[in-house]
């Protein structure tokens, strides 16, 4: 018998202008980027997150801290690979992914079937289990003011039990 993990993840990212934009490993036409240690990839960070927590393994920071110069400009997709690989040394593996960008701008319509790819392949599942939405904050807070963007991300584990 196997057992069913769930795990959420949450990040969020101020814009930074001379950025490239990435997000869930593609990158976005845009005039800024994310401000962070590594290429500071919102989406797969939260999935990082999520995956870690449902396997009881810390977080994306425990696994790559920001005091580390190896992580700095690190490709976050990597990062998210490196998750998958040590939660499947323990026996779970990712059934299901459903990830959330809030954020006035980039519109997230555009690349949506493009990052549902790009992680699926990260997390060696089918793109059929990977739901991305992009959501606006309706002109509210800091995310209205266009100041930056957060995801957050629910992942399914299965495995041991």
């Amino acid at each position: 018998m196997s057992s069913v993990r769930v795990g959420i993840g949450y990040d969020s990212h101020r814009y930074a202008p001379r950025r490239p934009l990435t997000l869930g490993g593609v990158l976005i036409e845009s005039d800024v980027g994310l401000a962070g240690h590594s290429d500071a990839d919102a989406v797969c960070h939260a999935i990082t997150d999520a995956i870690l927590g449902a396997a009881g393994l810390g977080d994306i920071g425990e696994m790559f801290p920001d005091t580390d110069p190896a992580n700095k400009d690190r490709d976050s997709i990597g990062m998210l690979e490196a998750a998958v690989r040590r939660i499947s040394a323990t026996g779970y593996h990712v059934g299901q992914i459903d990830v959330t960008i809030i954020a006035e701008v980039p519109r997230i319509s555009a690349y949506r079937d493009k990052i549902r790819r790009r992680l699926a392949a990260a997390l060696g599942i089918d793109s059929a289990s990977v739901s991305v939405k992009g959501k606006t904050n309706e002109g509210m807070g800091w995310i209205g003011r266009k100041e930056g963007l957060a995801c957050i991300a629910v992942a399914t584990l299965n495995g041991k039990r």
